[in-house]
């Protein structure tokens, strides 16, 4: 269900008398709190709930809505798409832009042409080709998997222009078959359904690579695919710069992706800690698909607090460590939350990192800015009273597109930190 207005020369609306010469069809008006209008004037792509009076008028996802200010002047059209983050994206600030094929198509023929150096990079062949809001439509995510396409739907509302955006993948290029992930189950969780969309399917795992590492990827198998791209410029790091001849520790490390990274790079020797059962399996996959012996490699199924306590009771002291812990994390022991914890987990990542040892510091959590989090990570080492230094910073690759007005959308924050005491 839609609901029209219909705007006439001195109309009331609202008890208000306004001058109006157009006729609004098929659209949802949404009034925009006085003090939020300035933000979506300047670009501000996320429609949140509290930054709308009239929300009620909301019932269908992925119906058009225009944003108007206090005078019922138009700001910005866009979509209803409920999800973790808000209740809908902007698309456009021109009120005639028509939201059909030809603007889905155009959208990701422009996303396609900023990763033309992807496509011709021997060395990789896995990355993102479309970032949401970075690449003018939030709520939207495409990876490229050697020749797949994997899109991410983050709400109904998107997922309602599905054949348009399948459509425009096949006008603008050859693939060998596309899979999705429904992601728009409550609070963002994957819905489990069949992920395979059309063309061919895979046959699974596909090796892909990575700036010439190798890593399994599977697409028709749960929420996860085996791999974050987002860290693509972390691993390279740590297998470039800071794993050779180091005893390194990947905690919460998943698939191994990081243990890859640094057994490449010439580490002595990598431990890699998840308490996921499934992970042990698939990290050994890992370290297979590269060519390495996986028994010289110590993979732990265990909880990450846990895995400290031991390592402290053991003496265990490491060169390299990773800290990647998810946003929120919850075991039958304990509860975990970045913005609150992450201080006190990232002390006891110092006390068992080698005196000029390096710790990548980590976190996806989009609530706080890398301000904040390089005060998480000077609060740790000032309250243990040892002396640090940051070496290099990271956030998103270049493929993860972003926009400057919403800052929440470069979500990755890494600090690579030496510890010198």
């Amino acid at each position: 269900m839609t609901i029209t207005f219909h705007f006439f020369h001195k109309h009331a609306i609202m008890g208000k008398m306004v001058d109006k010469d157009e006729i609004m069809t098929n659209v949802i008006g949404l009034h925009v709190n006085t003090n939020e209008i300035k933000n979506y004037k300047h670009g501000y792509p996320l429609i949140n709930k509290d930054s709308i009076k009239n929300t009620n008028v909301l019932i269908n996802e992925g119906a058009i809505v225009h944003l108007m200010d206090n005078n019922l002047q138009f700001i910005a059209k866009g979509y209803y798409g409920k999800q973790n983050k808000g209740i809908g994206w902007v698309l456009t600030h021109k009120k005639d832009e028509p939201i059909d094929f030809g603007f889905f198509k155009e959208k990701i023929e422009v996303a396609l042409k900023k990763r033309k150096s992807f496509y011709t990079d021997p060395n990789t062949n896995a990355f993102r080709i479309f970032n949401g809001e970075g690449d003018g439509i939030g709520g939207l995510t495409i990876d490229y998997f050697d020749g797949f396409y994997l899109i991410n739907w983050y709400s109904e509302g998107i997922y309602s222009f599905k054949e348009h955006i399948i459509r425009a993948l096949d006008e603008l290029g050859e693939y060998k078959g596309i899979y999705q992930k429904k992601r728009f189950n409550i609070k963002g969780k994957y819905i489990d359904d069949d992920d395979f969309v059309k063309g061919g399917r895979g046959e699974f795992p596909i090796i892909v690579k990575e700036n010439g590492m190798k890593y399994a990827v599977y697409l028709n198998d749960g929420a996860m695919v085996g791999i974050f791209l987002d860290q693509r410029d972390v691993r390279k790091a740590i297998r470039d710069k800071y794993a050779n001849g180091k005893n390194v520790l990947n905690t919460f490390s998943y698939t191994g992706a990081f243990s890859i990274a640094a057994a490449v790079g010439g580490a002595t020797k990598t431990t890699s800690v998840d308490l996921a059962k499934r992970s042990k399996a698939k990290t050994i996959e890992q370290f297979s698909v590269n060519g390495i012996d996986f028994e010289q490699q110590d993979i732990i199924v265990m909880d990450v607090f846990d895995y400290f306590k031991y390592a402290k009771r053991k003496n265990l002291k490491f060169d390299l460590v990773v800290l990647d812990p998810p946003s929120f994390a919850r075991s039958k022991k304990h509860i975990f939350s970045t913005a609150k914890d992450y201080p006190a987990l990232l002390k006891n990542t110092i006390e068992i990192t080698e005196k000029n040892g390096v710790i990548v510091a980590s976190t996806n959590n989009a609530t706080f800015g890398m301000k904040k989090f390089k005060g998480f990570v000077n609060k740790a080492f000032r309250e243990m009273n040892v002396p640090y230094k940051v070496l290099e910073e990271y956030t998103l690759p270049v493929d993860f597109r972003t926009q400057p007005n919403f800052p929440q959308g470069d979500y990755l924050k890494v600090v690579i930190v030496k510890k010198f005491k």
